[in-house]
């Protein structure tokens, strides 16, 4: 056979490997990409499979996050214990583990990308559970700091990189509604953790919190270890290796922009991306402080809502039910989702791509919303009004719940879809701001209303939320030139051209 046919034959055989494994060269013939119709690429799963892997994840950062809500009130009950103030214990209780959540959140995402999300979600899910027995039943205060140091650090995992297991599963369309799932998961947790723990505290007392946080957590872990790796980049080296196997032809390169850099690479350019996108990304650093200081709202709420409601008759275990309206808030976001999911099958109909600024509706509404519902409150409320029914005070922080839930669901969403393959840096940054405003919310919450009265207190913060109604116009106006002059922003399209499977409208 002459070297020729040699090489024919070769090229057809590893045409017929790329088809059999569902692979295709790129238009260059330099690398090994996805074709279209692989089903071993994340956003080609059956439902079943990414309902399962995301549900389980969702559920996590759930339960992560009303534990972390529910260290306030487990603090109120443990002070005695300990034989220390309230804020002392509001800051080893709820401020450690945020603030580990934040270290977490700069240390994960570039983590997860590089070497994948699976290993991440198991192993943190079971060390949670094993930190919070240590919480539970070592009868020591250092015990507890630690252990609520350490078991903050980990849930910055589901927090920050689950935004990135549904960039890899679902595209543009569908991510409407698994965001706004995971937002109002994530913002019922915290008015949940609250109602979660005093229950459990006045029943069982503030250790039986944490020996049921590990029960829950430790049966998830074990659940975890059913889910699939969802990263792209990554699963394609590894379908390469294999193709590389079946062909004998060790040239072969995987399009894989996540290859496992050198220690000091990792550093510079994983551990510091989220702070440097936090630092110069404008959009990022405006979608950080906006959604930041929204959740840290909640989180000082926890310290605040309370006594406002124990001054209206209720017992200290009821005094944290109002949490159920803001909770509820997201039920007006559904339509709103509605109409984002209608902007894009006309934009999919003609087709047009889908720019993360048609989905801008929420937070265009949320932010008003947000300043009318907190004035509304603030002067319905004792000390300076009495004899308003307690019902009658749910109505605004019902509307505070929908505002809240619009600024997680439309900010996260704004920065996955912005930043595609790298939406866990992004996002990153966001918790990063998230984490460290909710260490400081409750810590000021007793001092500011114990100063200015909680009609004068509340009135500030809503004074403070008027800032945000004009972003969302910003955004709609600059927002496609900031990403278009943002070097990483277009990287990160490049990235996501180079490894999606579909071409999105």
């Amino acid at each position: 056979m002459s070297d020729c046919d040699q090489k024919t034959e070769d090229a057809q055989a590893l045409q017929t490997a790329l088809e059999e494994q569902g692979l295709e060269f790129t238009p260059d013939g330099l690398h090994v990409r996805w074709a279209n119709t692989n089903p071993n690429h994340p956003r080609n799963w059956h439902t079943l499979r990414k309902a399962y892997d995301i549900g389980l994840i969702i559920l996590l950062e759930f339960y992560t996050t009303a534990i972390n809500a529910a260290g306030a009130t487990a603090a109120k009950d443990a002070r005695h214990e300990f034989g220390i103030n309230l804020t002392l214990a509001v800051f080893l209780f709820v401020s450690t583990y945020c603030l580990a959540q934040a270290l977490g959140n700069v240390i994960f995402p570039p983590y997860s990308e590089a070497f994948g999300r699976k290993k991440l979600y198991i192993i943190s899910t079971v060390l949670y559970s094993v930190f919070s027995v240590m919480i539970a039943s070592v009868p020591s205060l250092g015990a507890a700091i630690a252990g609520r140091t350490i078991t903050g650090f980990l849930s910055a995992i589901p927090t920050v990189i689950i935004t990135g297991s549904i960039e890899d599963m679902f595209n543009a369309r569908d991510r409407i509604w698994l965001v706004f799932a995971y937002m109002v998961v994530a913002n019922f947790a915290v008015a949940m953790g609250p109602v979660m723990s005093g229950y459990i505290t006045a029943s069982l007392g503030w250790r039986w919190v944490f020996y049921i946080s590990s029960m829950v957590t430790g049966c998830i872990g074990l659940l975890m270890l059913a889910i699939r790796e969802s990263r792209p980049s990554l699963l394609l080296s590894w379908e390469v290796n294999k193709l590389r196997q079946v062909t004998g032809n060790m040239s072969l390169q995987a399009q894989n922009p996540d290859e496992v850099p050198k220690l000091s690479i990792f550093v510079r350019d994983g551990l510091l991306r989220p702070l440097r996108l936090f630092f110069t990304e404008p959009i990022v650093f405006a979608c950080s402080l906006m959604s930041g200081c929204s959740v840290a709202v909640m989180y000082l709420f926890t310290e605040s809502l309370p006594p406002i409601y124990e001054s209206m008759g209720f017992t200290t275990r009821d005094s944290n039910l109002p949490f159920f309206a803001i909770g509820l808030g997201f039920l007006p976001s559904i339509l709103v989702r509605l109409m984002d999911q209608r902007v894009a099958a006309e934009r999919h109909r003609e087709r047009l791509p889908l720019l993360p600024e048609h989905k801008l509706a929420g937070i265009s509404l949320g932010a008003p919303f947000l300043a009318v519902g907190l004035w509304w409150f603030a002067w319905m409320v004792p000390p300076a009004i009495h004899g308003v029914h307690w019902f009658v005070t749910f109505i605004p922080l019902f509307f505070v719940g929908f505002a809240l839930n619009e600024f997680g669901t439309v900010l996260a969403g704004y920065l996955a879809d912005s930043y595609n393959s790298y939406a866990a840096s992004a996002f990153a940054a966001m918790s990063l701001a998230r984490s460290t405003l909710s260490a400081l919310f409750p810590l000021i919450a007793p001092e500011m209303f114990g100063a200015l009265g909680a009609n004068v207190a509340l009135s500030v913060l809503a004074a403070g939320a008027l800032v945000f109604c004009p972003v969302p116009f910003i955004f709609r106006s600059y927002g496609q030139r900031l990403r278009e002059k943002s070097k990483f922003a277009k990287y990160s399209l490049q990235v996501y051209a180079a490894t999606t499977v579909e071409r999105e409208y």
